[in-house]
């Protein structure tokens, strides 16, 4: 393996570049596309929940990796009696 000082500067700004993209796709994209799905779940008009839908089929892969640490059930209904 190359010491990473014998890379150059524009081969460590690719990397860097590289990994700033997959983590803007993973994680932080999806993140808030869930945060805007909770807040607009029930109250989405018809092309906006078509948009929603897109972007969820885009980021899938990143929706994925979060699933299993968001919620998004709707809170709990206190009944009056």
């Amino acid at each position: 393996m190359p010491d990473l000082s014998s890379l150059s500067f524009d081969t460590i700004l690719t990397i860097a570049l590289y990994l700033g993209i997959a983590g803007a796709y993973l994680l932080v994209i999806p993140a808030g596309l869930f945060i805007y799905l909770q807040k607009r779940w029930y109250v989405a008009s018809s092309v906006e929940r078509l948009i929603m839908y897109s972007m969820v089929f885009f980021f899938f892969p990143g929706m994925l990796a979060m699933s299993p640490f968001l919620n998004l059930r709707p809170e709990r209904r206190t009944i009056d009696g």
